[in-house]
């Protein structure tokens, strides 16, 4: 896959796994990312919730993509940072109206947004599931 059929996966598919590790001890969690891009992979939590918390402590990640329909999973390692951007944000609460409550009682500094950057993807599939990894850049 290339480097844009693989953003375009995850951009049709933004349900996904993201896994943080903090003192040697893994995390994962179910969850929606925001959009992907050239620029990276735009997620958002609250700094209430133990991901922040994580992400602060140990800015790598890997996120996981599965298109049920192909049956293709796109694994995605990475630095993630702060994307300090209301209108970003503001953006984002529009999109996902099942924010906007939350946020017009608590404010936008409750909302963290954060860019996963320095990607590399890794495609699976059957068919390749015994070959030799190749990873494929996606930002810098």
């Amino acid at each position: 896959m290339t480097k844009e059929e693989i953003i375009k996966l995850i951009n049709s598919n933004p349900l996904c796994h993201l896994a943080t590790a903090v003192n040697n001890q893994p995390h994962v969690r179910g969850m929606m990312v925001y959009k992907a891009d050239e620029n990276g992979i735009i997620f958002h939590t609250s700094n209430t919730k133990d991901l922040y918390k994580q992400i602060l402590q140990n800015p790598l990640v890997e996120i996981c993509f599965f298109d049920p329909n192909k049956k293709i999973q796109v694994r995605v390692t990475g630095t993630a940072v702060i994307k300090n951007d209301l209108s970003l944000k503001k953006d984002i609460v529009e999109d996902r109206p099942f924010i906007k409550p939350w946020v017009q009682k608590n404010g936008y500094e409750l909302l963290i947004v954060f860019q996963i950057v320095n990607c590399l993807a890794h495609v699976w599939t059957f068919e390749t599931n015994f070959s030799t990894k190749e990873y494929i850049k996606i930002n810098c």
